[in-house]
């Protein structure tokens, strides 16, 4: 029997997020919440356990906004700053829950995470830093518990690998550019797809609204979501009148359930 999945985007914003500092143009002065992104990144409950996708450097502010009490583990995407930046954070779930945080990562971005957080992997067990089991993973299935299985997407962001992830009917993917005929497959049959697109000006390693609308044609999930989003996209309430029927914008707090 396959696993429900609950979903809560807890980002659905660019590198910069929105407003970017400094910019005065009308979206960074929205008055809309729905204008509000925090960097991409997403919360899964499946099987009775928390997983995050990714934690950004807006982290922290995620799990209390959230009020998330316990995490299981985290799966990225890929090693760039605005991907991986909060993960020194995952200590309070250490603390609180008395186990070390399952983190489950290509090659590169082990290889990132060793850089960017040496002090954890010192040897030196200095009071207050982060426990983290690593999980290599590849472009195979894998699980993350029992009865649930995650089957990475491959995708290029210009020239980085970056995986996406589908868990039963949903699949996640962000940072796109490219995807190949072989990966576009593992995405067909979702119910909710959740996929980059930065804006409607072409991009060199993300989908733009033209490119993002027609990875969703080729695949035909029921529905689904565009997150990633800059401020140069426009207000969230005017984007919503440009798309078709079932694909709609993604915005921080939004809850889905496959």
């Amino acid at each position: 029997m396959q696993q429900k999945v609950e979903i809560t985007v807890l980002g659905s914003g660019t590198s910069q997020g929105v407003p970017v500092i400094t910019c005065e143009c009308d979206v960074c002065l929205s008055t809309d919440s729905k204008d509000n992104r925090l960097r991409s990144s997403m919360l899964i409950r499946v099987g009775g356990e928390n997983f995050v996708i990714d934690t950004g450097p807006d982290f922290r502010q995620q799990m209390l906004r959230e009020k998330v009490k316990s995490l299981r583990g985290v799966l990225f995407t890929h090693e760039h700053k605005d991907h991986v930046a909060g993960l020194d954070d995952v200590r309070a779930f250490n603390y609180g829950e008395g186990r070390d945080m399952e983190v489950y990562c290509s090659e590169a971005v082990e290889f990132a995470l060793r850089r960017e957080f040496h002090y954890v992997f010192s040897g030196v067990p200095y009071p207050g830093i982060p426990t983290l089991h690593l999980n290599r993973i590849v472009n195979e299935k894998f699980q993350l518990i029992d009865g649930v299985e995650v089957k990475p997407i491959q995708v290029m962001h210009y020239r980085m690998p970056v995986f996406g992830f589908r868990i039963g009917d949903f699949t996640y993917i962000t940072d796109a550019k490219t995807v190949s005929i072989e990966e576009m497959e593992k995405v067909k049959g979702s119910k909710v797809l959740i996929v980059n697109c930065l804006h409607r000006s072409q991009h060199i390693s993300h989908f733009n609204l033209e490119e993002a609308l027609a990875f969703i044609e080729a695949v035909k999930p029921e529905k689904a979501y565009l997150t990633h989003i800059s401020h140069l996209f426009g207000k969230h309430a005017d984007i919503e009148k440009d798309l078709p029927e079932n694909v709609y914008l993604a915005f921080d707090g939004l809850k889905l359930e496959v």
